[in-house]
């Protein structure tokens, strides 16, 4: 479709201001981050880099980055497993129900986050509490687990979908076991697959607040919880701002890296 000189202009505006509208706010609170006063305001009356350091030494954020951290590798490694062996099943075999069970893996990255986290909620007091496992980290990542399995099902089912099957079946008919043809066939065809799925759960599971507050225990806090719990009280704005800053950096490094590795490879691939 050829579009005139005057409709590519009105796109480019259009995509300039949908981009000023989205980064904005995130270039504000970086920069915010930065600003020598004490409260939240506009325009910077200075420049320091000294709320950096006392972000660095507060120990609540400390605590709350280890949190956050373990969260998140906790979710990636589960959504890892569970998402690859669902796309291995779902692309590679055909079963009654394939369609249904694809619509329910899928379906969590669609409902609003306050209704998965009641959900979650709901199904930690009556099932797991009465099992001893109450709310606490484990929760945490089982909860962040149910989106994060989605991004890796998406990635990995897209990867197995440009990869022909006749692959694995040839390395079968050359004496390779099912564990071999995965190791020297099939892995290397998804691993920048897996990899992209896994930064984006991670960045994800990263910034997660809605879900986290219904399975949070009292004496789990990450970093998102804990901006949001000092957001208002006093002088604790110039400290936020930093947290939130660095929260923005480390959000968007995996989730730019997975769109990097999200290119198709080549089909290269090393028979066993």
């Amino acid at each position: 479709m050829t579009l005139s000189r005057g409709a590519r202009i009105g796109l480019r505006i259009f995509m300039l201001v949908g981009l000023a509208f989205i980064y904005i706010p995130l270039l504000v609170v970086v920069v915010s981050s930065f600003n020598t006063s004490k409260i939240f305001g506009w325009p910077p009356d200075g420049f320091t880099t000294k709320w950096w350091g006392l972000a660095a030494q507060n120990e609540g954020v400390r605590v709350a980055l280890g949190t956050s951290l373990k969260a998140g590798v906790g979710a990636t490694v589960i959504a890892l497993v569970l998402g690859t062996m669902i796309s291995l099943a779902l692309q590679r075999y055909t079963f009654f129900g394939r369609d249904s069970i694809s619509f329910l893996v899928i379906l969590p990255i669609a409902l609003p986050g306050i209704v998965t986290g009641i959900a979650l909620n709901t199904a930690i007091r009556t099932v797991f509490e009465p099992l001893g496992i109450g709310f606490g980290l484990l929760t945490v990542i089982i909860g962040h687990s149910t989106f994060c399995i989605v991004v890796v099902f998406n990635n990995v089912i897209a990867r197995l979908r440009r990869v022909s099957g006749n692959l694995e079946e040839a390395s079968m008919d050359l004496g390779g076991s099912t564990f071999q043809t995965f190791r020297f066939v099939t892995f290397p065809a998804l691993r920048s697959a897996l990899i992209a799925g896994a930064l984006l759960a991670f960045g994800l599971s990263f910034d997660e607040i809605v879900v986290t507050t219904f399975t949070a225990g009292p004496g789990v806090q990450t970093l998102p919880l804990w901006i949001f719990d000092n957001l208002f009280r006093p002088n604790q704005a110039p400290v936020v701002n930093v947290v939130a800053a660095f929260l923005v950096v480390v959000s968007v490094i995996p989730i730019w890296a997975s769109q990097r590795l999200a290119a198709p490879e080549g089909a290269s691939v090393r028979m066993p």
